[in-house]
Parts: structure tokens; C-alpha cells; sequence
């Protein structure tokens, strides 16, 4: 019995943790595994419209913002299923503890002592065609000058706003 657990638990070791994270989209960022054999797969002849809340602050200032690494994963995912990048419509609401990573790198290290990590990210999601807005409540909130931020994001009257209209356009809507 116990050559039986043995050959099948070098297996699993030897086919699962074999894989490697690929990024088809975010290079730097959000890698993702292939799962062929998934029971459940994403339909590459779908046209996704998907507005995602991005409220969860970085646990910490030196961090990529975890929902933001998220938003990479999920264009990764899409990616590698074979949706075409024109059938890709992403929209970010960014609000809360999030807007602090919209500060550009000068504010963001002045507020935090250490550059903002999040650039690069937001770079790549802009490139990859993300539309990135952030709640202008927030921005007043916060005390985060619109002029001082993120070169791409926009500024909207409030993540609520964005969430509902979006909605009603036909988004489907995530949390991260």
C-alpha cells in the first residue's frame, strides 16, 4: 500500500507542480497556469464586457496592489483561452484604500517613502486596452491631487456611478 501512495504521490508532484505561470497579455505581471483538461473552459467566441471594483488598499507600500495583479490574471486567462484582444472590454472602478496606487510615482513616495510598484502594471493594463477609472469621491477623500496621478486614469464623479452605468450597458461586474 504504501509503494501504491508513493508512485501516485510522485505523480501529482511530478504533473502539478511541473507547470509554468505563462503571461500572454501582462508580461510582468498576473501569471496564470494552463488547464487544458478544466471541466469548465472560457468561450473564445464570446465578446467579455467586465467592469471590476478595485477597492482593496496594498497590505503594503512596497506591494503590487493585489486586486490590480488580479485584473492581469483575469486578461491573462482570457488570453490564453484564445479571446481575442478586440472581444476584451475591461473597465476599472477604482475607489477606496485603491486610489492611493493611482498617485504618480513622485507623490506616491513622498506619502510612502518608496516607489510606487504599481507603474509598470498600470502601463501594461493601459496598453492591453483596460479602460482604468477612479472614483473622484476618493480622489477628495484620500486628499490625491487628479493632477498628480497615474498617466491613463481617468477620473469619474464616483465608483458607484461607474458601477451602475457600466452595468446597465451590459458589464458583467467583478469585486476584487
Amino acid at each position: 500500500m504504501k509503494i501504491i501512495f508513493a508512485i501516485a504521490l510522485s505523480f501529482v508532484l511530478a504533473t502539478g507542480f511541473g507547470q509554468k505561470m505563462v503571461n500572454p497579455i501582462i508580461k510582468g505581471y498576473g501569471g496564470v497556469y494552463d488547464l487544458p483538461d478544466a471541466d469548465v473552459k472560457i468561450d473564445p467566441s464570446l465578446d467579455y464586457k467586465i467592469v471590476i471594483e478595485v477597492a482593496r488598499e496594498s497590505e503594503k507600500p512596497s506591494d503590487v496592489n493585489w486586486a490590480l495583479n488580479n485584473v492581469a490574471r483575469l486578461l491573462n486567462l482570457h488570453a490564453m483561452a484564445g479571446v481575442p484582444k478586440e472581444n476584451l472590454h475591461v473597465v476599472l472602478a477604482i475607489h477606496g484604500g485603491a486610489a492611493f496606487t493611482v498617485r504618480n510615482n513622485e507623490e506616491y513616495r513622498k506619502a510612502y517613502g518608496v516607489d510606487n510598484p504599481n507603474l509598470g502594471l498600470y502601463q501594461e493594463l493601459q496598453d492591453a486596452g483596460v479602460k482604468m477609472v477612479v472614483c473622484g469621491q476618493s480622489l477628495i477623500v484620500r486628499k490625491i491631487d487628479k493632477d498628480k496621478m497615474v498617466p491613463g486614469v481617468e477620473v469619474a464623479s464616483s465608483m458607484l456611478t461607474t458601477m451602475t452605468t457600466y452595468q446597465l450597458k451590459g458589464y458583467a461586474m467583478l469585486v476584487f
